[in-house]
């Protein structure tokens, strides 16, 4: 993480603001004019900015206007006087994250240089993003019809709607279109738009104001901002609601848009590339998406088959995936049997691709030798075989798009388990390969499994009863009850 930059003309600001930050290990850097700052930034540049307003030779304005015009996304904070209204304007005119009024205490200063900081983390990790393209693998004729599609599409500007099953791999392909395009060295901004709360999407797209809403206590750039002059993939558009569909037309139309609470149009240079697994022609004709928008994403479409249309490709991803897995945990990468190929190649895995890299980790943390065998599969895939005693335990939940694998495990491979870090060490594996794919809000979506499973073993115990649930795990009963309604648990009693 990069330092926060004080610029202010009192040393002794400078040097409350440095002793504060360093009791928060947090990095400084001072300068005593705007001048020297400047100089700087040819150099490196901050974390976050706090600058004085009024200080000799340029002011903290003129060092705003710099910061906004060459590094947008970066939080500034002005220090100003307390009775300065009109600087104070004058900074939110001009972009500033917030302002300190002089004089400031010193705990609410951090606590703001603090929110800057999450504010600017967010920013570098959505902006930076993965650089490379992850790997596409495929020989299968499907595969290389999609491949064609992507180089005839290099040079191109224009939008795509990607189709298929979940787990194909269309944000792949969305990436790949990215990186080959002329605007590969700009921004690749994804949102999973069914992954949003309705509530939080409009802001979450398009941005807002501050004090828009309750809890906006700064301005927020969305995801369109983001992506500026790069590209924009909102993956699962068929579950956009219908509102925000005539406000996504409109940008798509006219290249304009408002940020939630806004008064000023944005213009948004950006190529938009959207992704479904559903049938957008069958939700038209329900009045459930709209033609219009539907004709504008349609522009060219490119359909990934599913792994069962490919099937000559599952060596080839099993082999890349068992070798990642093992790299991620650090150990050998484990081989499968000509039998056990084959036999992973015979079967219909409806998770797709996702299924297959997720099938993949479970090997290698749960298959006891470094040749996998069909006897080492999880006995779910291998009904029928003699697999003695058994636990249940589930690989990933089924969250839409995961390709989750519910195995069971062996009670036989609970000691392979337990050294490879236990259920941490799972999640641990699972986190890895969800953050590697390049996945969005991987916190949100482990978090819910991980409430989920402990409620629903609960009230399992309970026979139900979600009171005596809430006894057990430690929570308030208007606690469950509320998260049952959330999560979408059912068989929950009050009695």
């Amino acid at each position: 993480m990069k330092p926060i930059w004080i610029v202010d003309d009192d040393a002794s600001i400078r040097w409350v603001l440095e002793k504060a930050l360093a009791r928060e290990n947090l990095a400084t850097k001072s300068f005593s004019n705007v001048r020297d700052a400047m100089a700087a930034l040819e150099f490196d540049t901050p974390q976050v900015l706090v600058s004085d307003i009024r200080m000799p030779g340029e002011s903290g304005l003129d060092l705003l206007q710099t910061m906004k015009t060459s590094y947008p996304g970066l939080p500034v904070i002005i220090i100003t006087a307390f009775s300065d209204l009109d600087s104070a304007v004058a900074a939110f005119q001009g972009g500033a994250f917030e302002y300190l009024a002089k004089p400031f205490d010193i705990d609410k200063a951090v606590e703001l240089i603090r929110r800057a900081l999450e504010e600017s983390l967010r920013e570098t990790s959505v902006e930076s993003g993965p650089t490379d393209t992850p790997e596409i693998l495929g020989q299968a004729p499907a595969m290389q019809e999609v491949f064609r599609a992507i180089g005839r599409l290099s040079q191109s500007n224009v939008t795509v709607l990607i189709t298929g099953e979940s787990g194909t791999g269309k944000e792949l392909v969305a990436r790949a279109l990215h990186k080959h395009s002329p605007r590969a060295q700009q921004p690749f901004i994804a949102l999973n738009t069914a992954a949003i709360p309705k509530d939080l999407l409009e802001s979450e797209l398009f941005g807002h104001e501050r004090g828009a809403f309750t809890g906006a206590q700064t301005t927020r750039r969305g995801r369109f901002e983001q992506a500026e002059n790069g590209t924009l993939f909102l993956d699962e558009i068929g579950d956009m609601p219908f509102d925000l569909q005539t406000r996504l037309l409109r940008v798509l139309s006219d290249g304009h848009f408002y940020r939630v609470g806004g008064h000023q149009p944005m213009k948004a240079n950006v190529r938009v590339i959207t992704a479904t697994h559903q049938n957008l022609e069958q939700r038209v004709r329900d009045g459930l998406f709209r033609e219009d928008l539907y004709h504008r994403l349609n522009v060219i479409r490119l359909r990934l088959p599913s792994l069962r249309e490919r099937r000559e490709d599952i060596p080839i991803l099993v082999r890349h995936f068992l070798v990642q897995s093992a790299k991620q945990l650090g150990v050998e990468t484990k081989r499968m049997s000509d039998s056990a190929m084959h036999f992973l190649s015979s079967l219909d895995l409806p998770g797709n691709v996702r299924q297959l890299e997720n099938l993949c980790n479970w090997i290698t943390v749960m298959a006891p030798g470094q040749t996998v065998e069909i006897k080492d599969m999880p006995l779910e895939l291998t009904a029928g075989q003699d697999g003695g005693g058994e636990t249940s335990m589930a690989l990933g939940a089924a969250e839409p798009g995961m390709g989750a694998i519910h195995a069971t495990v062996p009670t036989a491979s609970i000691a392979s388990l337990s050294a490879a870090g236990g259920w941490i060490g799972l999640l641990e594996l699972q986190a890895a390969s969800m953050l590697s794919a390049g996945q969005s809000e991987v916190m949100d979506v482990l978090g819910r499994q991980f409430e989920s499973a402990l409620i629903k073993t609960a009230l399992k115990h309970t026979h139900g009863r979600k009171n005596d649930a809430a006894v057990r795990l430690g929570i308030g009963r208007n606690t469950i009850t509320r998260k049952i309604a959330e999560l979408g648990i059912d068989g929950a009693k009050d009695e």
